[in-house]
């Protein structure tokens, strides 16, 4: 089931401002959810914080905490389904990348369904995480493609040519 959000904003100007394979429920609205940083995580300390293995449970909010916010985030990014179940509160900046934790700025409910949905941001979120920790990109590129538009940076770093992903059909 497709997720829909109400828009203001008239659909001509939003299906301009978006890239032509997206729909405006596939990317968080910006002004919602801009995303947020970890200020414990730099570049710098990426060994000791996001590239150890298990770091991301240190500083994961709980599930009640992430429960009552995606429901709030629900109504007012105005989707029509408003079963929890279908959509996934997420970090548009991951944990794993040294997004903030608990700043509703970095949460969003992300649909699970769809041609761009949950699993495929978390594709792109675990190779952005070994392409940092493998030092073949600066941490600020990662957080920054991932922020401004997750599909254009699905686009980019999981082709077909990077071990072998395939965009969806």
């Amino acid at each position: 089931m497709r997720l829909r959000r109400r828009l203001a904003t008239p659909t001509w100007l939003v299906g301009s401002l978006l890239a032509f394979t997206t729909h405006a429920s596939d990317l968080p609205d910006p002004k919602r959810t801009p995303g947020a940083l970890n200020s414990l995580v730099t570049q710098r300390n990426i060994g000791e914080t996001i590239c150890v293995k298990g770091w991301t449970r240190t500083v994961r909010p709980p599930v009640s905490f992430t429960n009552r916010l995606k429901r709030i985030q629900i109504a007012q990014y105005g989707y029509v389904d408003r079963d929890p179940r279908d959509v996934e509160e997420d970090h548009l900046i991951p944990l794993s990348l040294g997004g903030a934790p608990d700043d509703p700025a970095n949460l969003w409910p992300e649909p699970r369904s769809g041609r761009w949905n949950a699993d495929l941001k978390d594709s792109l979120e675990a190779r952005l995480h070994h392409l940092v920790c493998d030092g073949k990109i600066p941490l600020v590129e990662a957080q920054t493609a991932i922020r401004t538009n997750w599909i254009a940076a699905y686009h980019r770093y999981m082709s077909r040519r990077a071990k072998g992903n395939r965009e969806p059909e």
